[in-house]
Formats: C-alpha cells, sequence, structure tokens
C-alpha cells in the first residue's frame, strides 16, 4: 500500500488492520514527511524513534487478536495537551522542560484505540494568539507561502495535516483556535461541544468553560472516527457528563440558516464573501433549502467584550511569573496578562454574565434552526510577522478582527465544525463553518459529510490545499 498525503485516517486503519501494511512502516512514512517538512515549524519535539517504539506496540496488539479503530494512525498533539513522558511546553519557557507524568484523558483514549503519537504540533503561548510563534520554538509557517502565517492557536496542527505530514491532529479551540487555522490552510476543524470530549489531567486553562480538545483532519470522515473515540464522559471530568444525541444525519429535511456576517457589523474580504455565497448557491442547487437568518445576539456583544475572561484567566495562573520575570513571555501575551492583572471584579463578573447570555440566545436560535452557515474567517492567511492582516474588506482593523466569526459558539458550548471551501484570487483558502445545538455532535458531523460531497461536486472542496513531501510504506 502506497502511503500520500491523500491518504486518510481512515483508510489507514483499515488497512493496517487488514495486514496490508504495518502501523511500522506508516509511522516510518510519517517521519520522512514530518523530517522532510522540518521548515514549516509545525512539529515540534519530534523524535522518529518513539513513533517506531509506539507503532511497533500497536503492531504487536494487532497480531495478539486486539481489533484497534484508529489501527497505525500517525497522529500529532498540539504543545497544550498532556502526553505522558513527552515534553510539553505550551510554547512558554516557563515549562521548557515539563514533562507531564500521565496522558490526557483524550490522549490515552487515542493510544488506547491504536493511534501512534509522533511529535507534538506548535502552538502559541498558552494557546492565548491568533497566530502561532513562541519563544521555545519560533513561528509555524503556511504549507503553501512561508511568509504568511496559518493563524493560531492551532497553527502546528492545521499546517502538518494540511501539508500531509499526518492525517490527524488534535488542537484545542478555546474561541477558535482549530476551526481558523483550518479554514486558513484548507483543513477540516472541528470543535465539539463542551464536555463531549472529557478534559485533563493537564495544564490550567485561562479560558473558563470554553476550551475543547479539537480534531482536525483532511475529511470530515476522518474527524467522525477519532470523534467516535474521543467523545464519552469519564468522572475525572464533571463537565463531561452530557448525552449526545444519536443520528447520523439528524432530520431528513433539515432547517438550515446561512448567516454571512452572523449578524455583526463586521468587514469581510469580498472574496471571501463572494465565495462563500458561490458555496450556499451550490448546496441550494443540490436540493437543500437555506434560509439567511442571522442570531440575535445579547446587546452590546463584540468579541472584545469577552475578552477579560481570558485575561483574567492569565493573569491569575501565570500573573506572579510575570511579575517576577516579564521578559520570559511572548510580549503580546504579556500585554494580555497585563490587562488580567489591572482588571477589577465587576469587569470579568460582567464577561462571563455576558458569556451566559450568549449561550442562551444560541440555544433560542436552535430552537427553530437545525443547523447555522456561517463563515469560518473573514479574511485569508496573513504575513506572519503580524498579529493580523491591517485590513479586511478594505478597511483598517484591529488586530483580533480575523477572529470575529468563532468565540461566540465557544461561549455557546455548541459543535461547529470548519469545512474549505474556496480560495481567494492568490489560491488561498477559506472555510465554511457549520454549527448546531449543543449535543448534536454526530448529527452536525454527519451533515457536514453532505456538504462535504456537494462542495467536491462543485469543485470548492480543498481548495488549494498544497502538495506535501511524498513517500512510500
Amino acid at each position: 500500500m502506497t502511503i500520500d498525503e491523500e491518504t486518510g485516517a481512515v483508510a489507514i486503519a483499515a488497512a493496517v488492520g487488514a495486514g496490508a501494511v504495518s502501523a511500522a512502516e506508516v509511522a516510518a512514512d510519517a517521519a520522512r514527511r514530518i523530517e522532510a517538512a522540518a521548515d514549516l515549524v509545525a512539529v515540534v519535539d519530534f523524535d522518529p524513534d518513539e513513533g517506531r517504539v509506539a507503532a511497533e506496540a500497536v503492531d504487536v496488539r494487532l497480531a495478539a487478536g486486539e481489533r484497534l479503530p484508529l489501527a497505525g494512525v500517525p497522529i500529532l498533539v498540539k504543545d497544550n495537551l498532556w502526553v505522558g513522558g513527552r515534553r510539553v511546553t505550551q510554547g512558554s519557557r516557563l515549562f521548557a522542560d515539563f514533562r507531564p507524568p500521565a496522558d490526557a484523558i483524550g490522549i490515552a483514549r487515542m493510544r488506547a484505540a491504536g493511534a501512534v503519537v509522533m511529535g507534538m504540533a506548535n502552538s502559541s503561548e498558552f494557546a492565548c494568539k491568533g497566530m502561532t510563534t513562541n519563544k521555545v520554538y519560533g513561528t509555524t509557517r503556511h504549507p503553501q507561502d512561508p511568509r504568511l502565517t496559518p493563524g493560531g492557536s492551532s497553527g502546528g496542527p492545521a499546517s502538518a495535516v494540511a501539508a500531509g505530514l499526518v492525517p490527524v491532529a488534535l488542537g484545542t479551540d478555546g474561541g477558535g483556535s482549530s476551526r481558523r487555522p483550518p479554514a486558513h490552510v484548507g483543513a477540516v476543524g472541528y470543535k465539539p461541544s463542551y464536555g463531549a470530549v472529557p478534559r485533563g489531567p493537564g495544564f490550567a486553562s485561562p479560558f473558563g468553560g470554553l476550551s475543547c480538545i479539537s480534531p482536525i483532519a483532511n475529511a470530515v470522515a476522518d474527524i467522525r472516527l477519532v470523534m467516535s473515540v474521543l467523545a464519552g464522559p469519564d468522572p475525572r471530568d464533571a463537565e463531561s457528563l452530557i448525552a449526545l444525541f444519536d443520528g447520523r444525519d439528524g432530520p431528513a429535511a433539515p432547517r438550515i440558516a446561512w448567516s454571512p456576517k452572523l449578524g455583526l457589523d463586521v468587514p469581510v474580504d469580498a472574496a471571501v464573501a463572494e465565495g462563500l455565497e458561490t458555496a450556499v448557491a451550490a448546496l441550494q442547487a443540490a436540493g437543500l433549502t437555506v434560509e439567511r437568518r442571522d442570531p440575535v445576539w445579547p446587546e452590546g456583544l463584540t468579541e472584545l467584550s469577552l475578552m477579560p475572561i481570558q485575561f483574567a484567566g492569565l493573569a491569575a495562573i501565570h500573573g506572579e511569573a510575570f511579575i517576577r520575570d516579564p521578559f520570559l513571555f511572548d510580549p503580546d501575551v504579556g500585554r494580555q496578562i497585563e490587562q488580567g492583572l489591572a482588571m477589577d471584579g465587576p469587569t470579568v463578573s460582567r464577561a462571563f454574565l455576558l458569556s451566559q447570555d450568549v449561550r442562551r440566545a444560541v440555544a433560542r436560535f436552535f430552537l427553530d434552526v437545525d443547523f447555522l452557515l456561517a463563515p469560518t474567517v473573514p479574511c485569508c492567511a496573513w504575513p506572519n510577522d503580524r498579529l493580523g492582516p491591517e485590513t479586511i474588506g478594505g478597511v483598517a482593523v484591529a488586530p483580533r478582527a480575523h477572529a470575529v466569526f468563532t468565540p461566540f459558539f465557544n461561549h455557546a458550548q455548541v459543535p461547529a465544525i470548519s469545512l474549505p471551501a474556496g480560495r481567494n484570487g492568490d489560491g488561498l483558502p477559506f472555510g465554511l463553518q457549520i454549527a448546531a445545538a449543543r449535543g448534536w455532535d454526530f448529527r452536525l458531523i454527519g451533515f457536514a459529510e453532505r456538504i462535504e460531497a456537494i462542495l467536491d461536486g462543485a469543485g470548492l472542496w480543498k481548495a488549494g490545499r498544497p502538495a506535501a513531501p511524498r513517500g512510500r510504506a
């Protein structure tokens, strides 16, 4: 069997499980790809011997008769999730030599299912920045153009998957970190319902009840496979005790809303706006009924009005270390900590109350709608020497303007997925985001598979995906 950048997790697991190729051979091929793409700075803490040993252990388990749903699938893990025994830094010099004593629950489930951890994938410091750079490993590059950023904070996992280094990577998503980077590089990023995948053991999170372990892949079928392994409660995480609805596709005639700006007064690049209208038209031509409808948000809501939660969380966790030695920190993250240290209690409380209002508003919206379509990003990738694009839609914008369409779904605790849906005139991808009610994870994934097939038939699927180093197993 030839393993190339088009071979997904479903195909690899089936081939390794059937004995057509060994897990060790697949791991060796992934190692060659990772080594050939070192300039991406997507993969960090990489040791091919560790991948080889883990893969050989999977082959032994298969020979003993075990059935493993992720048999031999090589994966990468974002450098803020605990992988027992590996170096995990959060992109911070504070944790430059940290080796966790145990796997996070999600990582343990992936390894038990036969996945092979090949290494860690780069993250911005504490996953708190919309591009991927830090003082430990440096700057992750966009697979199509090294001058550009894949975004953040899961830029390492997204770039690695889009470049074909591995078929699946695990990121985290506290405000869009595993949807926006996939949109920028032409991959699929999935944020589960909050609680669908157990959290911990691991680092303290500055995001409150927002961040989720989030798979990134090149096809929705691979997301489904990984979520079948990751999802389900664990008594160590009380917030994981939620019910996921059964059903692959949900309603036969789904009620679909299309919101070009999510009801927000924000700029969008013309190529993105026009490209997504083309994608929606393709869905309608395929027989889906799509209604133009915006969510109704709480008064005064902006993405920035919720940021005190993150700033205060960073200050609570890392404020003392920042006061002792601010030069250890990424300056952009340091500024967030400074803002958190300066905030009063009512300011932070208002942000948490607003977050709850967002949750209620989205819950009401999904009483009348099954699936919501929206942009993932308002723009394509920008130069990697700045926090964000200087203009969007011809309008001068603040650095966080690229992030406007994803965070509210974190606050609503609902599942959301980003699919590649087109590209701009320079060939750079952008994404279509689909959200559903909390607990509708597998219904959303099933619906996304339908959308994937329609966009593929219309010539919009995986647009702009770069070629990756090839190899044979």
